[in-house]
């Protein structure tokens, strides 16, 4: 039986990116963090997280914080969009 979520083509963009975590050799919990707060990235533009400007950044991050994103995790987030 196929699985929807381990079938599901991934973008040229996400596999670059696991490529290049891997040849980092991040962890695998790193790589789900970063994973995960790339996606938030992208749902908070509603576009392609690569196209996001310095300005989109900022207001990105400015949204977490007010949203209650501790500081430890603002900090993981941020190591994510560097890496980026």
């Amino acid at each position: 039986m196929p699985h929807p979520v381990l079938d599901a083509p991934i973008s040229p963009l996400r596999q670059r990116l696991i490529d290049d975590m891997n040849m980092r050799r991040f962890s695998r919990e790193t790589q789900r963090n970063y994973l995960r707060d790339i996606g938030r990235l992208a749902t908070f533009l509603g576009r392609s997280p690569d196209t996001a400007t310095a300005d989109d950044l900022r207001r990105f991050q400015v949204w977490q914080q007010d949203d209650g994103v501790p500081v430890p995790t603002m900090n993981s987030i941020v190591s994510a969009l560097r890496f980026f």
